[in-house]
């Protein structure tokens, strides 16, 4: 028996081992088909608590993004499972559990992780982030060995004329593909902005409506341009995606790597780290705003909800100062943290060093007007960080303080943007724009996706301070720390018990409800999570309504 003859015995044998407990064991083994699943679940009292529940289904929409990831070999390099080691739990998120696989069929686990592993991938990015990656991984990560899939996208190969209309309006010349696209006689119109080589993107929400090119700072100034439309293949893709992990609901908001907590942090500059943090955007940033640092990157046309960061009018979201101007704490924590709901991600798997050497970078090049080129004035060097504000302890939660945090929000109209139920669906809504002239909706407050953090501190840090650049204006002056409170435990409240993805609300009894909402059920890890009084074998607590 020589070696050839045994390497093929084994290899034979390997593949019918493989074809039995991939393909027959899961259909004979009752485990293998346990929906059972620990989850985060927000109370009405704003607290995260881990629970017992059920995996759900896959929607039609998504089933068909996951016939799509499959046609397209998506699977040859991502992975799709977390094992149970630190540093998959600190890369990627919780464990794998068998109850997340209950409706994979076949399954994809997967070895080769020529990719990053996507079991956790679900709310990680905003659906723009996928749109930019699909059409050019390099845009967003200059060093990804991923192809396009421009493919996905339905992409004339001749550009197309951008031409005025009778209201002044610029927008594109009626030809066979664009009368595919847009109606020309529609009275709904939808402002597109070109990337600075004339890239448009074209979401499913704004074809069949009339189209206007909008260019507020003159992002392009050509007069034509490529088109870049999403699909229903593109769509159905990443409805897939976004959908990976969100079986185990809110547990991002309990993910230690993105917890990360920083105070009035300044460093002293240094040239050597200016140098080194100019490598780190190039190779991580640039990509949506821009080299020179104007929001305006080859995948900002992608961005169509939301607008990068242009970093050289020295206008910052998140701070936690007395002036708009943030510290270095207050760059890192965004920078790791990332923006929720948007493209912008969480870099806490960057090297410290990296994330520190980049806001160098943006604070003393980039954050400079210099519209005047013999006078550039540097906001950081000019107008420096002033003393941070103080957080105490939050008070404890309580039935009574949200209740308050109600009376407070009527009180202080916050209705008025984001809708009697917080899902950010006023009149006002349509009509609000950013300080850069863009359009901007409210936050939808009942997703749980917030952008400055999922913690109350987080949501009192913001009603302290508002949001520098958009309609969200500070209530430090208007409102007492103790409304402010109150209000935040309110608007973390409105996405009690409802489902990452969808927003929908999860049916729960009443009992099990009560005893969630109760301070003293700890339930801080997936171990402790709480399973309904009684319950048998699967501990259905509970389900998602809708698909």
């Amino acid at each position: 028996m020589n070696a050839r003859f045994v390497a093929l015995v084994a290899g034979v044998g390997f593949f019918f081992l493989a074809l039995i407990t991939q393909g027959v064991l899961p259909l004979v083994e009752p485990s293998a088909r346990s929906t059972l699943v620990t989850a985060v679940i927000r109370t009405d009292l704003g607290e995260l608590k881990w629970v017992r529940t059920d995996a759900t289904d896959y929607t039609p929409l998504q089933l068909s993004g996951r016939q799509v990831y499959l046609r397209e070999g998506c699977w040859y390099c991502h992975s799709e499972y977390v094992r149970p080691v630190t540093g998959e739990t600190r890369r990627w998120g919780p464990v794998s559990e068998a109850g997340e696989y209950a409706f994979d069929v076949p399954h994809l686990w997967g070895t080769r992780r020529i990719g990053p592993d996507l079991t956790r991938v679900g709310l990680k990015y905003g659906d723009e982030w996928h749109f930019a990656h699909f059409w050019n991984p390099r845009m967003l990560t200059p060093d990804s060995i991923m192809g396009p899939y421009r493919g996905l996208f339905d992409s004339p190969g001749a550009p197309v004329k951008t031409v005025s209309d009778r209201s002044g309006n610029v927008t594109l010349e009626q030809t066979a593909v664009t009368t595919k696209l847009f109606d020309f006689f529609s009275k709904d119109q939808v402002k597109l902005t070109p990337n600075i080589d004339g890239l448009l993107f074209i979401p499913i929400v704004a074809q069949g409506k009339y189209p206007v090119i909008w260019t507020p700072n003159e992002e392009y100034t050509g007069d034509r341009v490529k088109l870049a439309a999403e699909t229903k293949d593109l769509e159905a893709l990443i409805a897939y995606l976004q959908k990976l992990g969100t079986n185990r609901g809110k547990w991002r908001d309990l993910f230690e790597p993105e917890q990360l907590e920083a105070g009035g942090i300044t460093m002293p500059r240094s040239d050597e780290w200016i140098n080194f943090g100019r490598e780190v955007y190039e190779r991580r940033c640039a990509g949506c705003h821009g080299v020179n640092g104007d929001g305006n990157g080859p995948a900002a046309t992608f961005l169509y909800r939301q607008r990068p960061r242009n970093f050289t009018l020295g206008v910052f979201k998140f701070s936690l100062t007395q002036k708009p101007v943030p510290t270095d704490g207050d760059l890192i924590r965004t920078i790791t943290r990332g923006v929720r709901g948007t493209a912008m991600p969480a870099w806490y798997e960057l090297p410290l060093t990296d994330r520190l050497a980049v806001i160098q970078y943006i604070k003393y090049e980039l954050a400079v007007d210099r519209s005047d080129p013999k006078n550039p004035y540097a906001y950081f060097v000019e107008e420096p960080p002033g003393p941070p504000l103080y957080i105490g302890t939050p008070p404890a939660a309580s039935a009574a303080l949200v209740t308050h945090g109600k009376d407070v929000w009527q009180q202080a109209k916050c209705w008025e943007c984001h809708g009697n139920s917080g899902k950010g669906d006023s009149d006002r809504a349509a009509g609000l724009k950013d300080d850069f002239g863009f359009p901007i909706r409210p936050a939808d407050l009942t997703s749980g996706q917030f952008k400055s953090g999922p913690k109350v501190e987080d949501i009192f840090r913001t009603m302290s301070t508002g949001l520098s650049g958009t309609p969200m204006p500070s209530y430090r002056d208007s409102l007492s720390e103790e409304d402010r409170w109150a209000l935040a435990y309110y608007v973390v409240s409105l996405s009690a018990f409802k489902d990452p993805l969808t927003g929908e609300p999860l049916h729960i009894a009443a009992e099990d409800r009560a005893a969630l909402n109760d301070p003293k059920l700890g339930a801080r890890t997936a171990e402790q999570a709480y399973a309904r009084a009684g319950a048998s074998g699967r501990a259905d607590v509970l389900a998602v309504s809708g698909d």
